[in-house]
């Protein structure tokens, strides 16, 4: 099944910093504020890090083992840096959702077996993150659970993906 080595270096970074891009495309479809940011960001670390508890998925396993490496880390904060440089929120969608098409494409070449678990992994990670806070009330009270512009960006992500909406 699949591993780091299945991929380039430059393959590998853009499956690393897919993890992250996921949570941030969400957040960024309806900025919540200092924190809702906070817990949209808890959410998508948590959801990644206890992915490797509950899935068998050896792509997932290989990714989060090195998202826990200082290496990894490195990698994915470089990645977000160029990502939201100087971008409005719907840019930062955009550019997630261009790179969220160039890893499905790779991990559905590279790693064929692991790819369609690996794509609805990214897509619970979005699920998560548009779940952590309620969106339009006054400090969290009367809101919605998912704004109706997190359901878009969730759908424009799992057809990034190629994985159902829901």
């Amino acid at each position: 099944m699949a591993s780091k080595e299945n991929f380039t270096k430059v393959e590998w970074a853009k499956v690393l910093e897919s993890t992250m891009l996921v949570g941030v495309a969400v957040s960024a479809a309806d900025p919540s504020g200092l924190w809702g940011t906070i817990k949209e960001a808890f959410a998508s670390k948590t959801a990644v890090t206890t992915s490797k508890y509950v899935t068998s998925n050896e792509l997932v396993q290989a990714v989060v083992a090195d998202l826990e490496t200082s290496e990894g880390r490195s990698i994915v904060q470089e990645s977000m840096r160029k990502h939201v440089a100087g971008a409005k929120p719907a840019e930062i969608v955009n550019r997630a959702l261009e790179s969220l098409r160039d890893v499905a494409a790779v991990v559905d070449e590279k790693a064929p077996g692991d790819a369609t678990e690996f794509k609805v992994f990214l897509r619970g990670i979005g699920q998560k993150v548009a779940e952590a806070c309620a969106e339009g009330g006054f400090l969290g009270v009367g809101g919605v659970k998912v704004s109706d512009a997190e359901k878009a960006t969730l759908n424009d992500i799992a057809a990034a993906l190629g994985t159902p909406t829901s």
